[in-house]
């Protein structure tokens, strides 16, 4: 079963390292998130991610001086088809808190559960082993082979 047949019939969360292989090339993880991102473009999948996503992604282009690189990350994130770049409010901390309260996720993680949660995805993707599946938000993680 693929990547996309895992993921339901819902709006899918994305976290952070999902755009950093796709959009970097990561040889590890691209031949699992480039169908993703197809999917997504053709209008087949719905996704959304955290603002927090675009703070992530931009650090070490900046530190780089790779202008060209953070804004690549910022065009995608902001202007690409079937992707919303959800914003980081009151709500979205405060259910970030509660999943913290009630699990092991860092703050970055709980953000990135919680607008998903918020936004009614169906899954969360991620390379991530920590990050903990929910209740109503299962996670589903890339292959690591």
């Amino acid at each position: 079963m693929g990547l996309i047949d895992r993921l339901g019939s819902g709006p899918v969360g994305l976290d952070t390292a999902i755009f950093v292989y796709w959009i970097e090339e990561n040889p590890f993880f691209l031949s699992q998130v480039e169908p993703l991102f197809a999917a997504i473009d053709r209008g087949r999948i719905s996704a959304v991610t955290s603002q927090l996503t675009l703070l992530e992604t931009l650090v070490v282009p900046l530190r780089e001086k790779d202008l060209l690189l953070a804004e690549r990350y910022e065009t995608i994130l902001s202007g690409s088809r079937g992707l919303s770049l959800l914003p980081i409010d009151l709500d979205i901390l405060r259910a970030a808190a509660q999943i913290r309260a009630a699990t092991s996720a860092r703050t970055p993680d709980a953000i990135q559960l919680a607008t998903a949660l918020a936004a009614g995805c169906t899954a969360l993707v991620t390379g991530d082993r920590r990050i903990p599946s929910l209740p109503r938000l299962p996670v589903v993680r890339l292959s690591s082979t």
